[in-house]
């Protein structure tokens, strides 16, 4: 079995992610300093694969650290490098945050992919480095814009760091460009756990569906789309972790013909923020408590994939509906609320 690294394994992506390699015969092993992530994520990972996860508690951005693990694992094969802050609207308030952490970490794990011979590497990018394209839906040929965010800069710069990594180096590269991941395993041992007020709008529905919050804010109902909300590409987890496994087993066939390839995982159907609260209305069966307020910085105002290459290069097929996608969600925020045990969290009423 080949050794992948899976940087940011306890979270939301990453630790999916974990799960389909498993399944796929991959042995993995984690990296996560757990600053925006539970390590008892694992745990699920655990429950739904019956292989124990070792996770080193380590901030990337801390060379030695890093170094360490390689030094300790000189057999790994491949990386995902998914560890990075995500928040567009705190990347906002915090640029040189987003900017130190998100570089810094990268090339630190680039070093180490050139000093150890490391020969395939995945990067866990992002649709923010189109910025607010010309056309719908974008393909991997949609020339990238100004971003709207400092995170979407650091997608934009991360890219473009490894495609000068790639032409000085033998190792070969792949940069996945997602769309809005939501829901969860179905199994629900595992989703997304956000630390402290969600920034995405599906944790943002689930919990003031599920009373933690008061009520949800719907940033902006003036853009020019179908109903005024902005349009998103929203992709079910499960779908984006496989397409990690696809296209790490992309590079060890040796099917890749450049140094880095990029693709885009989306579903290639664009849903309104409105489209998507009345589908979680429809599979919970609950009215949901919000309201229209301003637009928010860093907001795209509409953007959705064309996935062909992915589809026809990697064999990727994403399976989940949108319906599917807010019902996952929803039975893993009451998880959440239910099972105080694992996560730590204080008993609450379910609705």
């Amino acid at each position: 079995m080949a050794k992948i690294l899976v940087t940011g394994g306890c979270g939301y992506i990453g630790s999916h992610t974990i799960v389909d390699l498993i399944e796929n015969g991959f042995d993995v092993i984690s990296v996560d300093n757990n600053s925006h992530s539970n390590p008892a994520i694992l745990e699920g990972v655990e429950k739904i694969t019956g292989k124990k996860i070792k996770n080193y508690r380590v901030d990337l951005c801390n060379f030695d650290d890093t170094f360490a693990i390689f030094h300790e694992n000189t057999n790994i094969e491949g990386i995902i490098h998914f560890a990075a802050f995500k928040s567009v609207g705190e990347s906002v308030q915090k640029p040189l945050t987003y900017f130190e952490n998100n570089i810094n970490s990268l090339i630190n794990i680039l070093k180490c992919v050139q000093e150890f011979h490391i020969p395939y590497f995945v990067f866990s990018s992002s649709c923010t480095v189109y910025g607010n394209p010309d056309q719908i839906p974008v393909t991997e040929k949609t020339p990238p814009k100004a971003a709207e965010s400092p995170y979407g800069y650091t997608k934009q710069m991360g890219e473009q760091i490894i495609n000068e990594f790639s032409k000085s180096t033998p190792v070969q590269s792949i940069l996945l460009r997602y769309f809005n991941p939501v829901g969860a395993h179905p199994s629900i041992q595992i989703g997304e756990m956000p630390v402290g007020k969600p920034q995405n709008l599906v944790p943002a529905i689930t919990q003031t569906a599920a009373g933690i919050l008061p009520k949800l804010t719907v940033f902006g109902d003036d853009y020019d789309t179908r109903d005024g909300s902005c349009v998103r590409d929203f992709i079910h987890v499960c779908d984006i972790a496989n397409a990690h496994t696809l296209a790490l087993k992309y590079l060890i066939q040796g099917k890749t013909k450049a140094r880095c390839e990029v693709f885009n995982l989306g579903t290639g159907r664009g849903v309104t923020v409105l489209e998507a609260i009345r589908s979680f209305e429809k599979v919970s069966n609950i009215k949901l408590n919000y309201e229209i307020g301003p637009r928010r910085a860093g907001d795209v105002v509409a953007i959705y994939a064309n996935n062909d290459l992915a589809k026809q290069k990697l064999g990727w097929d994403p399976k989940y509906t949108l319906d599917e996608m807010m019902l996952t969600a929803w039975l893993w925020e009451q998880k959440l609320k239910a099972d105080t045990t694992i996560f730590g969290g204080q008993p609450k009423e379910l609705n």
